[in-house]
Formats: structure tokens, sequence, C-alpha cells
């Protein structure tokens, strides 16, 4: 079985290389990578990759956001290209893995019925710890919530992974995905997400300035679509992105609160995963 993921990334340098270690480490055999107009070093680290044969790059330099064209272009690449039986299609900040006992990816998908061509996969959040986000995101954020929600207090999406087809299309946000012009069902798959979205304020304001206006351009995108972004854009707007942000940070009592009613959870799996691999590569260099 050969798994490929696709990423879109921009101005992803905190998380990207942690993101493609521990997918490898887990069974993704191949990367994708579409670059839209990152001016950190995000496009170092893609190279880094590529040159290792473990990825591909596509520079994208549309600044409209049209996630849904450019991930159905990788997701089709996947399959028609790289003989991808399975294509797991993600954003930096989601750390894909077995659920229950954090299995491999592989192992996972290896089990699921033949029948089922495209899964369901629940993503759960970090909470953000502080303002500055000094030092490594994965050893500060070790709480993750049992049920998320997104920043308009909606349940949080899950995503879709599928079987690799050469005629698929991908809908924006990676919710869902269709053939032939006929969405697919997506069967509940044995996987789950750890999702970082908020890891320090430099980082979120980066993300919902230039998302946000990257949406506004989008003139064929419907209105509703991207609600989360186009709204926290106009809070950044209006000047009330950072004090947002801090409403995110919860204080150590609340944090207690949740964790008493059995609302968070302590989860090192990341930084756990990226440690053993430290310790394998220094291992194998000695």
């Amino acid at each position: 079985m050969k798994v490929v993921m696709t990423l879109l990334v921009r101005d992803e340098e905190d998380i990207l290389q942690a993101n493609l270690d521990f997918h490898l480490a887990h069974g993704v055999d191949f990367f994708i990578i579409t670059d839209n107009l990152s001016v950190d070093g995000t496009r170092d680290i893609i190279q880094s990759y590529v040159r290792r044969g473990l990825a591909v790059c596509i520079n994208e330099s549309e600044d409209n956001y049209a996630q849904a064209v450019w991930v159905t272009r990788m997701a089709r690449m996947a399959a028609s290209r790289y003989g991808a039986d399975w294509v797991i299609n993600s954003d930096a900040d989601e750390f894909w893995i077995g659920a229950g006992w954090y299995k491999d990816i592989k192992q996972c998908l290896l089990s699921v019925s033949p029948e089922a061509a495209c899964l369901s996969v629940s993503r759960s959040n970090f909470i953000p710890v502080d303002e500055v986000g000094a030092g490594f995101f994965a050893d500060r954020m070790t709480l993750r919530e049992t049920v998320s929600l997104n920043t308009e207090g909606q349940p949080l999406p899950p995503k879709v992974c599928h079987r690799g087809y050469a005629d698929i299309d991908v809908e924006q946000g990676n919710h869902a995905v269709a053939r032939g012009g006929m969405s697919m069902s997506a069967a509940l798959g044995p996987l789950m997400i750890l999702h970082y979205p908020v890891r320090s304020y430099r980082q979120f304001e980066n993300k919902i300035v230039k998302g946000g206006a990257a949406y506004a351009r989008n003139t064929e995108l419907p209105i509703q679509v991207g609600a989360t972004w186009r709204n926290l854009y106009k809070t950044w707007q209006q000047g009330g992105l950072r004090a947002r942000y801090r409403e995110m940070v919860p204080s150590s009592a609340k944090v207690q609160q949740r964790a008493a009613a059995g609302e968070l959870l302590y989860d090192d799996t990341v930084a756990r995963t990226l440690r053993s691999i430290e310790t394998a590569d220094a291992a194998a260099r000695a």
C-alpha cells in the first residue's frame, strides 16, 4: 500500500518539518506540497524533502485561496502520477494518526473495508498556552480537547481521506470529496487528527490576515465558505484580533476546571514521536 499526503502551505516554518517527520514515522510514503507565496523558511524546508526524494513541490502564485482547485490538483496527481492507494489531504497543523492506541496510519488503512472509498476523520484541538509562543509548539501545547469547536462556537468539522482516484474532486476545506459530480459517502475511519491551529499570536495573525484577504479576493466562492477566516479577518480590520486571541488562552484555573470535567486531556504524542526520531537519527550517525 502507498499512502500519499497532500499539503497546502503558507508560512508554516514553525510546524512543517515536524509535520513531515511525524507522518513519515507513522506510515506516509510521499508528500505533494503546494507552497502558496510563503515568505519565511517554508520553501527551504520543503526543498530539503524534495532532495531526499520524499516530496514534490508545486509553487502556486495566485493569492485567492482557491484551495479546492489546488488540493484537487494534488490529489489527482497522487493517484495518476505517484500511484497512491490512499490520499490524505492535510494542513500543516494537522497530525494524522491511528485512533485508539495511536497506531500506524498504513496499518489502520489496511483494516478498512474494500467497500469504503472515503473516510471521515475527526479533529481534536490543542489549546494555546501563551501569546508569545516561545519554544517548540509540541513541547508547550500538550492539552487537547475531547470535543473541539471552531472560533465561531460550532462543532469542528471532520476532514476526509480517500482512495486514490485520478478523477477525484476535493471540496474547499478538505471536508468532502466527489467523483463525476457526485459526493462520496464517508465511512467513519480508524484515524484521528491532532490539530494545532493556534500556536502563537504572531502565527495566528499572519494566518488570518493573509488567508482572510485571499478569501476576500476570491469572487467565485460563496460568501459563507471560509466564514471562520472571513469573520476573524473583519475582527483584525477592526483592531480586535489580539483581544480575541487572548480570549482563546485559558487561565490556569480554567484549565484545571476543564481538565476535571474531562474536557481536556494530556497528550504529548507529537513531541514523543519527534524525540524518538531524533534519538534514532543520532544513533544512526554515531
